[in-house]
């Protein structure tokens, strides 16, 4: 499929009378760790109360999403329907549901953004109380799921979205409603990698014009990063990666310098008594840092842990949204392929072999 151009999304879509009935469409199913997708028929259910379904136009692929297809052990589970980076337009809404309505153009995000809990309403945190983040297969409120196979057989969500299927049901919390005038697939680019990148500069770092930023990998969320930074004002940004090709790639994003490490002498030069190091994306569950205590008490430096970059999406996703709009932000760049829906396998093997950055699927 040729690389599509920026569509405006279509939010005219015409009313169907499908409110409060379950709904037949096509997903592509994860029956067992590690194996090919597979499109089926399912069904999904109507929202419940604080729930939305939305109607996927896009989705990307992001690795998290390799990551815990690969999984054979909890929280890897099966059948599963994966994917969590999408934009989609509201279908019908459950009760209690006032922030969003039907024909509403909507960017479904893995983290909760309540409005209402301490750690929503301050400054300080991204990670809702009421709806704490957590890999579950279930709805964010509820032990339950909204799809089922036509066999009956119940399937399992993903990071509350489980955008590989035409339809899907989300809690509102989970919702930003976005400006239409952001063609689809690029929109799908800030449900999670690319605004976690830009994020993680500009909310966890708070990179200040003039700063120097290194970035160690330079994937979609490392060239993510070099984006923040570069929006931020850093004047130099540092890509650290074994691959000498991604930095010319880089420069588009604002890459000043590239380190490999395997050509490096050991160098212990470092400035001391301030910097941060944010740590970002989704490692194997028993992944662990080991650090020495002294080396962090005496360098009198930093390391915080960043989900979703610090944003908090139903304020911050509208201003990249309008940034994207105003020219500022690039997200053009990070679209490598685009695809059909039934090309979804082939998409996976383009992101494992490491020959994609971002590969937008349309589901339509």
């Amino acid at each position: 499929m040729e690389l599509q151009k920026n569509h405006k999304a279509d939010v005219n879509t015409p009313k169907r009378i499908t409110a409060g009935k379950p709904l037949h469409c096509k997903a592509a199913i994860a029956r067992e760790a590690g194996q090919p997708l597979v499109i089926e028929e399912v069904i999904v259910a109507p929202p419940k109360a604080h729930e939305v379904r939305i109607k996927i136009i896009c989705t990307s692929l992001c690795y998290s999403d390799i990551t815990f297809w690969k999984l054979k052990d909890f929280p890897g589970c099966y059948p599963r329907i994966f994917g969590h980076e999408a934009v989609g337009i509201v279908e019908s809404v459950g009760e209690g549901v006032d922030e969003v309505v039907e024909g509403d153009y909507v960017l479904p995000v893995f983290i909760a953004d309540c409005g209402d809990c301490n750690d929503c309403k301050s400054s300080e945190s991204n990670l809702c109380s009421k709806l704490p983040f957590k890999i579950s297969p279930w709805m964010p409120r509820e032990d339950s799921s909204r799809f089922t196979d036509l066999n009956g057989e119940t399937l399992f969500h993903f990071l509350s979205v489980s955008s590989f299927s035409q339809y899907t049901v989300v809690n509102v919390a989970h919702l930003t409603k976005i400006d239409p005038s952001i063609p689809p697939n690029r929109a799908c680019l800030l449900s999670c990698g690319v605004s976690t990148g830009i994020g993680a500069a500009w909310r966890a770092a708070n990179v200040k014009p003039g700063s120097t930023v290194a970035i160690f990998g330079i994937g979609a969320i490392g060239l993510g990063v070099a984006e923040g930074a570069r929006l931020c004002g850093a004047t130099k940004i540092i890509a650290v990666d074994i691959n000498p090709e991604r930095f010319e790639f880089g420069k588009k994003f604002g890459v000043t310098d590239f380190i490999n490490p395997n050509n490096c002498e050991d160098n212990k030069t470092v400035s001391q008594g301030w910097g941060k190091t944010i740590v970002l994306g989704v490692d194997k569950p028993d992944a662990q840092l080991s650090l020495l205590s002294m080396d962090v008490l005496l360098s009198g430096k930093s390391i915080k842990g960043s989900i979703y970059g610090g944003l908090k999406a139903k304020s911050d996703v509208p201003i990249l949204v309008k940034r994207y709009l105003d020219k500022e932000v690039r997200l053009d760049e990070f679209v490598s392929h685009e695809m059909k829906f039934d090309e979804i396998n082939k998409a996976f093997e383009l992101l494992i072999e490491g020959k994609c950055l971002r590969c937008v699927i349309w589901m339509d």
